[in-house]
């Protein structure tokens, strides 16, 4: 892993002649056999037109389309290629569009807005979720009547199991779009919320998780904001900052195991792997960390699963049920140059990255890019990556992946989920139910189901599925 990523942050932005060539790449017979490949490949392309029963939408946070490309870059260079030729499964995806991101109040967007969007259908504005654009940032007055509902809370109500992975707190801004309605995406917890924001009756991220609805798996960090102020961390009791903050003195952890007989909470890897093996476990918590989960490269594998092994529990877990699921999954976390010094190939705008040796910019070539915590070069300092305002891609596989398709606005995903599965407002779709189809519909490197619905927009994948076999 280590050399590969020395390979693509140090492999610089030089002409290609002066690196590896394929020999086979020099002759035109090669692009165009490929070529005439994927042209048959394409001719053979047939819409999947019955319903989806299982819907999964994978979000990557900041994962644009340069992030793609560099992805696609470090995976062939990890198999001793020059990169960017190596497709990523993604690549393989019938179907793609782009998503117009901005939110109704702002051109570069928040993931409050955004999520509101891509998981309620509705554009929205900037850092409030689950609201349409009546709602007004911070004024809790302005919630009431403004609530619009997500697709998942909608597959909730038509009988089938839902599910919220993610590698951040569970009551941050994407995962909240799912179930939560509020003018300040930073009310984690009571502690959060105003005075005046409480007497008008507004409630807390944390507590909306609870009671909003019957959510069958969630997986992810935010533990502090669940228990009352001054609860030690089970894995960080000596480290006061991650104590329990609510000063309400409520234990939501315990109301929602009151609520549901048989729920299991879980705080660290050994009792998730365990309470996924019991069937006896009908809704599951697992809280790994006080806030944010820490990023794949920092975890402690010991106490805290991976997004796969999450991801993995959640289907088994929701696939119990022959009416089908709406699972999130969510996972955050990048020619010459004028002055003649080599640059890495993908770089940020703006961020950590930012560095200046008195009026020039240092040589990368002496830097520690292999380290594990390595910031790409930006060329604004700021302490973290800003969202970007352009479009993001959406790739699709699945029942009615063929409606993704030109430039949609990113409200766009949620219907076309909705509609798949003929969920609110389409429950008058009139679509066949699922049924086993060919796989030859979709050539594909690796197995899905051909009643999987696969989303993947630029920081967006969607799969509708009717079965998971």
């Amino acid at each position: 892993m280590q050399g590969g990523w020395v390979l693509l942050l140090l492999g610089l932005r030089l002409p290609l002649s002066l690196g590896f060539i394929p020999v086979e790449e020099e002759d035109p017979a090669f692009w165009n056999r490929q070529a005439a490949q994927a042209l048959d490949v394409a001719k053979k392309l047939q819409p999947i037109q019955t319903a989806a029963k299982n819907l999964i939408l994978f979000l990557g946070d900041g994962m644009g389309v340069p992030t793609v490309t560099a992805t696609r870059i470090l995976k062939g260079q990890m198999n001793g290629k020059p990169g960017p030729e190596t497709p990523l499964a993604m690549d393989q995806f019938p179907y793609l569009a782009l998503s117009k991101t901005y939110n109704v109040d702002r051109q570069v967007p928040d993931s409050a807005g955004t999520a509101t969007a891509y998981l309620c259908g509705v554009k929205a504005n900037y850092q409030t979720i689950g609201l349409s654009a009546a709602a007004r940032y911070d004024q809790c007055n302005t919630t009431q009547g403004n609530e619009v509902i997500s697709v998942m809370n909608r597959a909730k109500k038509a009988g089938k199991s839902v599910g919220v992975v993610t590698t951040t707190r569970v009551q941050h801004a994407s995962p909240a779009g799912t179930y939560a309605h509020t003018v300040n995406r930073n009310w984690y917890s009571d502690v959060n919320l105003p005075a005046e924001a409480q007497a008008q009756g507004c409630q807390d991220i944390a507590t909306q998780l609870v009671y909003n609805m019957d959510i069958d798996v969630i997986l992810g960090g935010g533990r502090k904001y669940m228990f009352p102020e001054g609860t030690p961390d089970p894995e960080y009791p000596d480290n006061p900052r991650q104590n329990g903050v609510r000063k309400d003195k409520r234990n939501l952890v315990q109301e929602w195991q009151a609520k549901h007989q048989g729920a299991r909470y879980v705080w660290n890897r050994r009792t998730f792997l365990q309470a996924a093996q019991d069937p006896s476990v009908t809704h599951l918590m697992g809280l790994f960390e006080p806030a944010d989960m820490k990023f794949e490269a920092e975890r402690d594998v010991s106490m805290d699963p991976s997004l796969e092994e999450m991801t993995e529990v959640a289907l088994q877990m929701l696939s119990r049920n022959p009416r089908g699921f709406y699972l999130f999954v969510e996972g955050l976390a990048p020619s010459k140059a004028l002055d003649l010094k080599p640059y890495t190939s993908i770089l940020y705008g703006n961020g950590p990255g930012y560095a200046l040796n008195g009026s020039s910019r240092p040589s990368i070539t002496g830097s520690e890019i292999s380290d594990r915590m390595y910031r790409q070069q930006a060329a604004v300092p700021l302490e973290s990556e800003t969202h970007g305002g352009e479009d993001v891609a959406v790739f699709a596989r699945g029942p009615w992946a063929h409606l993704v398709h030109g430039v949609q606005e990113q409200s766009f995903v949620a219907h076309v989920m909705a509609f798949a599965a003929c969920l609110e407002p389409y429950t008058d779709c009139n679509l066949r139910p699922p049924e086993s189809l060919s796989n030859a519909a979709h050539p594909r490197p690796v197995a899905y189901p051909p009643s999987l619905l696969l989303l993947l927009a630029g920081a967006l994948l969607l799969l509708l599925m009717p079965a998971l076999h």
